[in-house]
């Protein structure tokens, strides 16, 4: 694809030609899929591209007017002129270690960046940094957030650097590094084209919790404070990339299984229960179960992590733990899959009862925490002005589902999406995950289009 913001001055034509439905992503072939969730899915862009079809025209010329104006095209040349300043904001804020629960410096360091630009901060009592464009007379309508918190985190700044072809290396330079800069990006070239009066409605987020067990509970606080109760839609800024829209929330559940049993020595006390045999067998029993038929439509996944226990090679540990994490898209699949979990528990607990004494295991699951799922109704405004700014940059959306922070406003009955900060990446989750800046300026732009084309329709409801 040719990007039409290669030029500095980021050229957008006022027409925009209708995309052909043959190429468009959003009308795939749905004749040539399977049943399945791949077939449901198709499904679902068709009746999206049905139900915004009489939309996209007027939309378009909407985003096209605003893209017209001087204060707009400052902005886009503005993403061109300070894309270093971008990158190299991005890697100081990566190099502050922010792991689930442990935000606060980072958040810190945020809040200031934003303060220096001339948007009034606060820090609410979960931890999130939540900046307004004016001192504020009414309630915000429109929010666009990035989670702060990474699943891994540096132990060293030294285990952030940027290499030689300005690609970022390291844990959370793309989720969510990339997500964080953009935001930051966002608000410095609304404030230096002079457009923070045209932004009242707008809520900048960098909110807490949204990783492993921290179970959104940022977005939490603030979708249930008063803050938010006139929000509108929420545009959540997650990890890179440029095409996808996240319209469906994944349901999970982290669970935590704990076995117990007597312990003692391996040799004169072999015939006890060993926590971590059981644990084992639990594991294998379970996976089998799941990798074969069930009753769901939809895409599941399962993931056992944090797996400890023992105190020695030559002692029967006393416990074994482990942490899962269960997905699915639909509910009803989630909760077959944690109810046959507990099942494969209470049946692994009885059949490793110890052969001395017939002593039994103690076995319990604890729920670390639930990710609701929510879906974006297909005729919603936030997903038409999308469309339109999509199709007015030539991008080729896809929609996609995934587990974000943008799960709880759709579980609310709200209007949210997850889109990427641009660029490129990759090792999420890992020590080797990488960022690559380049192209971040078509999603800056995209972002940027977006909000001021909702903040129009929103002000004319």
């Amino acid at each position: 694809m040719t990007s039409m913001l290669s030029s500095l001055t980021f050229s957008i034509p006022l027409t925009v030609a209708p995309l052909p439905r043959t190429t468009s992503t959003l009308r795939p072939n749905v004749t040539e899929l399977a049943g399945g969730p791949a077939h449901q899915r198709a499904l679902h862009c068709l009746a999206v591209a049905e139900q915004t079809e009489l939309a996209l025209p007027i939309l378009c010329e909407r985003v096209a007017r605003i893209a017209t104006r001087e204060s707009v095209k400052d902005c886009l040349r503005w993403f061109s002129a300070r894309k270093d300043w971008i990158t190299q904001k991005q890697l100081e804020l990566c190099r502050i270690p922010a792991p689930t629960f442990h935000e606060h410096a980072r958040a810190q360091w945020l809040a200031g960046q934003l303060r220096s630009l001339g948007w009034n901060v606060v820090v609410d009592n979960a931890g999130n940094v939540l900046a307004r464009s004016v001192a504020p007379k009414r309630r915000p309508r429109l929010a666009l957030t990035a989670h702060l918190d990474t699943v891994l985190a540096p132990a060293r700044s030294e285990d952030i650097f940027m290499d030689e072809d300005h690609r970022l290396h390291g844990p959370g330079v793309a989720d969510n590094g990339a997500g964080l800069a953009a935001l930051l990006a966002i608000a410095a070239a609304l404030s230096e084209s002079g457009q923070l009066g045209r932004v009242g409605d707008l809520l900048l987020v960098a909110n807490v919790g949204e990783e492993g067990e921290g179970n959104l509970n940022g977005m939490r606080f603030l979708c249930t404070s008063p803050v938010a109760d006139d929000i509108e839609m929420f545009v959540v800024l997650d990890g890179p990339g440029h095409e996808q829209i996240v319209t469906q929330g994944v349901a999970s559940r982290r669970l935590e299984i704990v076995f117990e049993g007597p312990g003692g020595h391996s040799w004169s006390d072999a015939g006890l229960p060993n926590p971590i045999h059981a644990l084992g067998h639990l594991i294998a029993r379970f996976c089998q179960m799941c990798e074969g038929e069930h009753p769901g439509t939809g895409r599941r996944t399962f993931n056992f992590a944090l797996i400890e226990g023992g105190a020695g090679v030559n002692a029967i540990p006393a416990s074994a733990r482990a942490r899962v994490d269960l997905r699915a898209e639909h509910l009803a699949d989630l909760d077959w899959m944690a109810e046959r979990l507990r099942a494969t528990v209470r049946e692994v607990s009885y059949r490793y009862r110890g052969r001395r004494n017939g002593s039994l295991l103690r076995a319990r699951v604890r729920e670390l925490g639930f990710r609701p799922p929510g879906r974006l109704a297909e005729e919603s405004t936030l997903l038409a002005c999308l469309l339109a700014v999509d199709r007015q940059l030539g991008i080729r959306s896809r929609l996609e589902a995934a587990s974000t922070d943008a799960n709880i406003p759709l579980a609310m009955g709200r209007q949210a999406v997850s889109i990427g900060g641009g660029g490129s990446g990759a090792r999420a989750h890992t020590v080797e995950e990488w960022y690559d800046p380049a192209g971040r300026e078509l999603a800056l732009a995209r972002i940027l289009l977006l909000i001021l084309a909702l903040i129009e329709q929103i002000n004319e409801v």
